[in-house]
């Protein structure tokens, strides 16, 4: 009898894992289906089904669960298992392991493994679908609609917009669930993090100042009822004693574009905004401090402050969240030139403030500083920039969060809340004052572009000079460097471009939204 289970199984196994030929069926026409399944908590094998899951084993009279047990142990979180022909509706079943039940928000770590793991378990089986040319898939909600459908969208993006041969266009939509308002909030999320991804992915030839304003433009063109859009010429610039930006984008044939977008979706058109401030250098070659030619090319994501900042506010309106936003977006290449700012060269910024430039690699907080500067005129309940500033930064913390430095208590909490929330690691450094001694020692100026000591503690320098332009009671900034790029830290994501931290910007508003 065990030797014929045995062969039993191995015949099924067979059976499950067979190659797939799409000529039995034209799955391009049909639809696939993601279920998760959790694992039984202490040492019983096995797994228990989610809801939907349950549900469709049920109208299959308990198929599914006995193709579950035939096919192996248990399902582990992040894995998958295909079934094929099960049900006349569904050529191609994606069977995904969520994890423990039990699983939670994790004190220590401010980290919530049940929505990591449902983003992570869709993620991957909707790509698998994806893989087989399935075009359209319908996903359990596995408990959080909202993760489920971030884990989808985020999970099938791939930039392939210049390649000949490109990925399934895949469109998904929620199963068995009620939950319509928690998948259509999860699908916003993850298509304003897709935006800064694709922004920040595409070729800086494609993606200059301008081009960048444009698409933000056209994204925002459906809200246009609550949004303002103004794109501000060097003209401008000029007339704002913009010096530090200015000398930032003068190396540059691409004229810079300074992004300002005004979002009035609260009923109170009195109350302060939230202002944003992204870092929108479109390529950063390093100007005359010339950086290395290996690995140049993902400079073309040096305006992710930018892209994640715009992608934020893009999504705000597409909720209609009822919260004032104010975004700025200094936008410029940094290039090398006859007419590039050089080493040692001094420039004022806007609030006066002289600035000696010996390094002009450090050219994000120059942009930065006259951004801010501009911002406060709108008297901002909080202001939050973001930028890929050092990669000192990326030394510190790596991939595993984005460096937080602020001078607020309050909005520390409020963002390491929405951190929570999405997954998206926030993580908060020092603002001290030894960091503050080095960017004011300067021989030419007021303030010097590096610190004393500029290979030690270069992203707290970075946000001790930008300090120097801040006097709101509540500011942080956001050096999302160690973030940029994906490997495969966060499975959910391809390798590439990352888009973070969008979505945790979009749930710090959301949640300043509804505190009042």
């Amino acid at each position: 009898m065990l030797v014929v289970r045995k062969a039993a199984q191995t015949a099924v196994r067979k059976y499950l894992c067979r190659p797939f030929s799409a000529s039995h069926t034209n799955l391009q026409e049909r639809k696939g289906l993601v279920l998760g399944v959790f694992e039984k908590d202490g040492e019983e094998e096995g797994v228990h089904l989610t809801e939907a899951a349950a549900r469709f084993d049920q109208s299959l009279s308990g198929k599914l669960s006995e193709l579950l047990k035939i096919a192996g142990p248990g399902l582990k979180k992040g894995k998958n298992r295909l079934f094929y022909g099960i049900h006349q509706d569904f050529p191609c079943v994606a069977v995904v392991g969520l994890g423990k039940e039990s699983e939670g928000v994790c004190g220590a770590e401010k980290w919530n493994s049940k929505k990591e793991n449902i983003r992570q378990a869709v993620s991957a089986g909707c790509r698998t679908l994806q893989e087989l040319k399935v075009s359209h898939v319908e996903v359990d909600d596995c408990g959080d609609a909202k993760s489920a459908a971030e884990g989808a969208i985020l999970g099938l993006f791939s930039y392939d917009e210049l390649k000949s041969k490109k990925k399934t266009r895949v469109t998904s939509q929620l199963h068995g669930s009620a939950d319509v308002d928690g998948w259509k909030k999860g699908v916003v999320y993850a298509e304003g993090q897709n935006l800064a991804r694709f922004l920040m992915e595409a070729p800086a030839n494609r993606i200059t100042p301008t081009a960048f304003a444009n698409t933000i433009e056209e994204k925002l063109a459906p809200h246009a009822e609550r949004v303002t859009v103004k794109k501000r010429s060097k003209a401008w610039m000029e007339e704002q004693q913009m010096g530090a930006f200015l000398s930032v984008a003068r190396g540059s044939e691409e004229p810079p574009v300074f992004l300002e977008l005004h979002y009035s979706g609260s009923a109170n058109s009195q109350q302060p905004p939230l202002l944003l401030v992204g870092k929108g250098i479109t390529f950063d070659s390093g100007g005359i401090s010339l950086k290395p030619s290996q690995s140049m090319d993902a400079m073309r994501a040096d305006m992710g402050g930018a892209a994640t900042v715009c992608a934020s506010i893009v999504a705000a309106a597409a909720l209609k969240l009822p919260v004032n936003i104010v975004g700025l977006a200094p936008l410029c290449e940094n290039m090398p030139s006859g007419k590039a700012t050089k080493p040692g060269d001094v420039v004022t910024a806007k609030n006066g403030k002289t600035i000696q430039v010996d390094n002009t690699d450090a050219e994000g907080r120059l942009i930065l500083a006259d951004a801010l500067c501009y911002g406060h005129t709108f008297n901002p309940r909080a202001i939050v920039n973001v930028a890929t500033l050092t990669g000192a930064m990326d030394v510190a913390l790596g991939s595993a969060a984005t460096g937080v430095f602020t001078n607020s208590d309050w909005l520390w909490e409020q963002l390491q809340q929405a951190s929570v929330v999405t997954g998206d690691r926030v993580w908060r450094m020092p603002l001290f004052q030894h960091y503050t001694n080095q960017v004011t020692d300067s021989q030419l100026a007021d303030l010097n572009n590096i610190g004393k000591y500029s290979r030690s503690g270069g992203a707290c320098t970075a946000a001790a000079f930008l300090r120097e332009f801040v006097t709101a009671p509540h500011w942080a900034h956001l050096d999302i460097a160690g973030v940029m790029s994906n490997k495969d830290e966060v499975p959910y994501l391809r390798k590439g471009m990352s888009g973070r931290p969008t979505r945790t910007l979009l749930e710090f508003a959301a949640g300043l939204a509804h505190s009042g």
